[in-house]
């Protein structure tokens, strides 16, 4: 953040910064043309990553977090179509690796990999300018990544 570079873009055309309203109606659009839809409960935001993009296609389910009327926060999780416990090629393991990849040509910079000291909260960052990107494993099954403006956050857990 000290080099004053700004990188308020996220994925698909949504950016830091954007109001509700305008949330809301580019995915309108996006959804429009086929690109998305709902997700699960209708509680987020649905996107299929296909083999082109990853080992396996995949679900990408998101929905932001607003700080004064401004997007500043996007939670996202990742889980493969096919995953099952008894296909260990479809793990979570192998899916952080598949976003890790993803993530790394969609912002062109590399992650770098953090752990405690007891090794129980393990997981991958990237930060260029104000926009830090999170990547860890929730379950079995399931990859998430927080992206996060820097600028904008006020109040982190």
């Amino acid at each position: 953040m000290a080099s004053g570079i700004r990188y308020d873009s996220i994925f698909l055309g949504i950016k830091f910064g954007m109001s509700q309203k305008d949330f809301y109606t580019h995915c309108w659009e996006l959804n429009k043309q086929g690109l998305i839809l709902q997700g699960p409960s209708n509680l987020s935001v649905q996107y299929r990553l296909d083999t082109t993009l990853m080992r396996s296609d995949t679900y990408m389910w998101f929905y932001p977090d607003f700080q004064d009327g401004e997007l500043n926060r996007m939670p996202v999780e990742f889980s493969y179509l096919a995953w099952a416990p008894w296909n260990p090629m479809l793990s979570s393991d192998s899916l952080l690796m598949d976003v890790k990849q993803l993530l790394e040509r969609w912002y062109g910079s590399e992650f770098i990999y953090l752990e405690n000291k007891d090794k129980t909260k393990k997981l991958w960052v990237m930060v260029m300018g104000n926009r830090r990107i999170r990547l860890f494993i929730k379950n079995a099954s399931t990859v998430g990544a927080d992206i996060t403006d820097l600028y904008r956050v006020k109040n982190e857990n």
